[in-house]
């Protein structure tokens, strides 16, 4: 079976990688256009070109799939590249443009998506962060048919995997592009043999995964320490949480949950020792900040942390 594969980040590098190994063939790959990263802001292949290019397989990078869009020519020639490579199923993680019904036609037997959700809940942009921050406690893999509409394809595999207390977004990233090169080589597996079923996915129990903005990053402490715990635990390894002390921004990578009694001020630190740690005051209960980072540092241990940079217990973070 020849697979034509579109994605972009490290999450679909590892899923390339897994259709890759089991034999595929892969003809062509579809790709992000490269961008500016680091200090020196030059200009990065993905995760998914570096693949490509280390093993030989074709690479484009449209800026635009839809003929009706900013860019049509670039589209028309993605279009006519499409449709003169020889292939049977185009599979689709993380690629970052949307594939207009024009394209989601051209493969044989159509695009898959691999999603990081067990669907119909967090559908979007931002699953592994979303489903941390709001308490979930487990997650997965779906493979689905993709369609015109956001994410709501018909189900052909899906498998779930337990979120911990002390997952972060990065550790169950990892965890699940491992599952989804799995799942995808299986579903490739069982589409050669004609042995896949479809599911519709229900109407009850749809979310949405919104796109995680930096302007959501500060942490408000009047609310419940349980809240701010899972979203510093969402929003790590991008784009970190921060709260303000004094004049200075502070990242804080890292806290635990802790019970207080008293009647303290959210926001109050009540402890900067190197015995204690740092424990701040919130809505209800408290947190004990175990990593966090100043300005042109480097993330470090609480320990580390104050022996560099002073904070002072019934100051306050806001």
């Amino acid at each position: 079976m020849r697979v034509i594969f579109a994605g972009t980040p490290e999450f679909a590098a590892t899923a390339l990688q897994a259709i890759h190994a089991a034999g595929f063939e892969v003809p062509l790959v579809l790709t992000q256009p490269d961008r500016p990263a680091g200090r020196g802001m030059q200009l990065h292949a993905s995760a998914v070109k570096q693949f490509a290019l280390q093993h030989g397989i074709p690479v484009a990078q449209p800026q635009s799939l839809r003929l009706d869009g900013k860019y049509p020519d670039v589209a028309k020639k993605a279009h006519d590249l499409l449709n003169s490579t020889p292939h049977d199923v185009m599979v689709v993680a993380a690629y970052g443009l949307i594939l207009p019904l024009s394209v989601l036609n051209i493969p044989r037997l159509g695009c898959l998506n691999i999603h990081g959700s067990l669907l119909p809940r967090w559908r979007g942009a931002a699953p592994i962060h979303r489903a941390i921050e709001a308490g979930d406690t487990e997650t997965g893999i779906t493979i689905m048919q993709m369609e015109e509409g956001l994410d709501t394809g018909p189900m052909l595999l899906k498998q779930s995997v337990a979120i911990t207390n002390s997952d972060t977004t990065g550790y169950l990233h990892d965890k699940l592009a491992a599952l989804g090169g799995e799942m995808i080589v299986a579903t490739l597996q069982q589409l050669s043999n004609a042995t896949l079923s479809a599911t519709v996915q229900p109407e009850a129990g749809v979310t949405y995964a919104s796109k995680i903005s930096k302007d959501e990053a500060t942490l408000d402490f009047s609310l419940p320490a349980e809240v701010l715990e899972r979203k510093i635990r969402a929003f790590n390894p991008f784009p970190g949480t921060h709260a303000q002390y004094a004049e200075t921004t502070i990242k804080i990578w890292g806290a635990r949950l802790l019970e207080t009694t008293g009647n303290h001020k959210p926001g109050q630190i009540l402890s900067a020792n190197l015995e204690q740690g740092v424990i701040v005051a919130c809505g209800r209960g408290s947190l004990s900040l175990t990593e966090l980072q100043k300005p042109g540092g480097k993330r470090l241990s609480v320990t580390d942390f104050l022996q560099g940079f002073a904070l002072q217990e019934g100051h306050f973070f806001s």
